[in-house]
């Protein structure tokens, strides 16, 4: 049973939001101060632009900041993935049943999920249908536009 909070990354995805944070906090923070400092030193701040669009700045970083520092305390590396059936972690090929149809995918978490480097989620329609399944093994997926069937061909 998954705990609805927790997030799964690669030991690569954590090390990227690991280095996200750092530059949040030691880069972008600083200098968003720095451009507070010099809107506020020119006036009024009522009517200036640059003011607004720091404090705005301010805001995006420190909810991005928080946002990290909550999926790091719920953080879950996937380690430890299992060769002979699917899971999270797992580099998987399949073959759409009805067109012979081959991909591969790397099942990871939401975070890093991005169909365009063939990294979808663990949540995706796909992955819940061949997770804990094996080389072999034909499936249903059921998806938003009608079910379908594929084949297991290889797990790395």
């Amino acid at each position: 049973m998954t705990n609805k909070n927790t997030v799964y990354l690669t030991e690569e995805g954590l090390a990227e939001l690991k280095a996200e944070l750092d530059n949040l906090i030691n880069v972008r923070r600083p200098e968003n101060i720095q451009s507070i400092k010099e809107a506020r030193s020119l006036g009024d701040l009522s009517e200036n632009a640059d003011y607004d669009a720091a404090k705005n700045e301010q805001a995006q970083i420190e909810g991005r900041i928080k946002t990290i520092e909550k999926m790091l305390e719920n953080v879950s590396v996937i380690t430890d993935v299992p060769k002979d059936v699917v899971g999270l972690g797992s580099t998987v090929s399949i073959e759409y049943v009805d067109d012979d149809d081959e991909e591969e995918y790397k099942i990871v978490g939401v975070q890093e999920a991005d169909p365009f480097q063939s990294r979808i989620s663990n949540e995706s329609p796909i992955a819940q249908a061949i997770m804990n399944h094996k080389v072999g093994d034909i499936v249903t997926v059921e998806s938003p536009n009608g079910s379908y069937e594929i084949k297991i061909t290889q797990i790395k």
